[in-house]
């Protein structure tokens, strides 16, 4: 049997804040063989990612290290302990035999140097080769990343590659070095549904290909079903289970995984409410006063109101309902283009980001619209709002024309229309407290007869979404991403509006985190009858929380219809590309994945 490529040992590390030592992971011990793909898997705050960088020797300066992380390299005889390392020892490591691909492709990479130049200066920073070789050996990464055009893309600026080209530059810039071990922290959190597809079996075939170590950072069970050979869970810096991909999804162990594996919307049925980790676990504190997991009692899981499907006869009964209404938005043939230079000649031309769009929502409906980045799906939100100035065509809201309305008109509409962006840390001031944040656009709207009545009002939307008082004197950085996005919600409720656009509100999310969220939008949207054009590129997310689907590509609707029709049966081939690349969980197709791996030292399973 051959070494690990790589072996944890009783791996801990704590950050000073403060006076005291804040433990971010605890005594964590695996390994990763050639050749296997490691998923380690848990919530933000688990420890996952300060693992890697632990591993790959990133951490700051004033965190404190324990334990060992055995490498085994290729040409030595024994494995190193790389922690006892002098710093510029350790760094021949990084880069090279150990790799690293980020979740943001594009903040890793330098805008004013073109992508050919920064893989050749990867690669020169690791061989003793002329420029020209490496130049050539660039371009044959790019080639073996399957990107088009090769030696095109060699000129190309990062601005002028899609978020997955981006990507595929990433790896190809990790392969440089041509590493022994290969970590992906969140590689494609980012990225669009098909777009992940390609990504994941890119790198299922450069592991087989190079017959390479992978760590595999995720916080998406799907995507662990779709690319891991073993997976990792953690929880709050531990390790709660450590089992082969296959016997993890078929018989999970640790509540925690359980509730991990179900958080996730199901394709082939539709819950009234999303599971959460909470349903099949307790944290309490023991004895000793320390933190302690409880197992949910199977009664309580069992009885959970969470887990009763919709009937296919209620989802027509609501739509029925819903589309007797009159419509409280009517779109038609909306238009927004842009001006673009093509051709060696540059001629002006025009783009249309969105192409001769109609459509409708009813009052209290949540339509979902899918597509791919690029489909127009943004673009279309922000016409509807006039953030935007359209190109061509008409909108009308509960029978007043959006595109003629002016100044105070105007700004009366937009309180009954507002939006959720995807990133609620961007979308407030980070100088400026939950409190103000919150007050602010009832100041501006002439909500609430005085100050007091403004803060009070405040408060009961931060307790309507999860949170307490507590919150309005904080500020945005000292909140979780999913307590941001529950802020964000609270800020659009304080207009009273009724008709709100979710645009990727939850994409960013753990999947714990967004059931949690999708749970929140479903339960405001009964309590204050809000209607939702709900966005996303995720079409099991939207299936889950809409009652209609729209589908976009190239800035046209593909097709639009009540969610279980477009899902189970799609009239187009686009739509059904989208459904086909969503990780299907299946144990069948988990196990048949497995069995199509080539000879290795990873254990075969049952």
């Amino acid at each position: 049997m051959p070494h690990p490529v790589l072996q944890l040992c009783n791996l801990s590390v704590n950050f000073q804040q403060e006076q005291q030592l804040i433990p971010a992971v605890k005594n964590v011990s695996f390994g990763i063989m050639p050749g296997e793909i490691l998923c380690v898997v848990g919530e933000s705050g688990s420890g996952k990612s300060v693992t890697s960088l632990a591993v790959i020797g990133l951490l700051v300066a004033s965190a404190q290290v324990q334990g060992e992380i055995w490498f085994a390299h290729p040409q030595r005889a024994e494995p190193v302990n790389l922690l006892t390392l002098m710093p510029d020892d350790r760094r021949q490591y990084r880069g090279g035999q150990i790799a690293m691909i980020f979740q943001e492709p594009m903040t890793s990479l330098n805008p004013v140097y073109t992508c050919g130049d920064q893989v050749v200066e990867a690669i020169l920073l690791h061989s003793q080769i002329s420029r020209d070789e490496a130049y050539g050996r660039a371009v044959d990464l790019f080639r073996e990343v399957k990107l088009p055009d090769p030696e095109g893309m060699m000129e190309r600026y990062p601005h002028q590659l899609s978020g997955g080209q981006i990507q595929r530059v990433m790896i190809a810039m990790a392969l440089s070095g041509n590493p022994t071990l290969l970590i992906a922290d969140e590689p494609t959190t980012a990225l669009d549904v098909t777009i992940q597809a390609t990504i994941l079996e890119l790198l299922r075939e450069i592991r087989d290909r190079r017959n390479m170590a992978i760590l595999f950072i995720t916080h998406d069970m799907g995507v662990v079903s779709e690319i891991a050979d073993r997976v990792v869970v953690m929880y709050r810096g531990q390790v709660m289970e450590d089992a082969n991909v296959y016997d993890l999804f078929a018989t999970p162990q640790h509540p925690y995984t359980k509730g991990l594996l179900n958080c996730r919307p199901q394709t082939d049925r539709r819950l009234k409410r999303l599971p959460t980790v909470s349903d099949f676990m307790q944290l309490v504190t023991n004895a000793e006063g320390q933190p302690e997991i409880v197992p949910q009692p199977l009664s309580v899981i069992e009885n959970n109101p969470r887990f009763v499907p919709v009937s296919l006869a209620e989802q027509e009964q609501r739509s029925q309902q819903l589309i007797q209404q009159q419509p409280l938005l009517t779109v038609q043939h909306l238009t927004k283009s842009y001006p673009v230079r093509t051709g060696l000649l540059e001629r002006s031309a025009l783009f249309n980001a969105v192409d001769d769009v109609s459509f409708d929502v009813y009052p209290g409906e949540t339509l979902g619209l899918v597509g791919e980045s690029g489909c127009g799906k943004s673009t279309l939100s922000r016409v509807l709002l006039r953030l935007i100035e359209p190109t061509a065509g008409e909108v009308w809201f509960d029978g007043q024309p959006v595109f003629q309305l002016q100044d105070a008109a105007l700004r009366q509409l937009r309180q009954q229309m507002q939006i959720v962006f995807q990133n609620p840390y961007g979308s407030m001031d980070p100088r400026q407290s939950i409190g103000s944040a919150l007050m602010e656009p009832m100041v501006i709207h002439q909500i609430g007869g005085s100050q007091q009545e403004r803060y009070q009002k405040a408060v009961s939307l931060l307790e309507r979404v999860g949170l307490d008082a507590s919150a309005m004197n904080r500020m945005p950085h000292e909140f979780s991403g999913g307590q941001q996005q529950r802020i964000c919600i609270a800020r659009t409720l304080t207009c009273n509006p009724r008709f709100i656009i979710c645009d990727e509100s939850v994409s960013a999310l753990d999947v714990s985190v967004q059931a949690q969220v999708l749970n929140l939008l479903k339960d405001l949207q009964q309590d204050f009858g809000l209607t939702y054009i709900f966005i996303s590129h995720d079409l099991s997310v939207v299936k889950f929380v809409s009652d209609r689907i729209m589908v976009m590509n190239r800035g046209k609707i593909e097709e639009i219809g009540p969610a279980e029709t477009i899902y189970n049966h799609p009239t187009r081939d686009y739509t059904r590309q989208l459904i086909h690349a969503i990780p299907a969980a299946t144990l069948e197709i988990i196990k048949a994945r497995q069995m199509q791996r080539p000879q290795s030292d990873i254990p075969e399973i049952a």
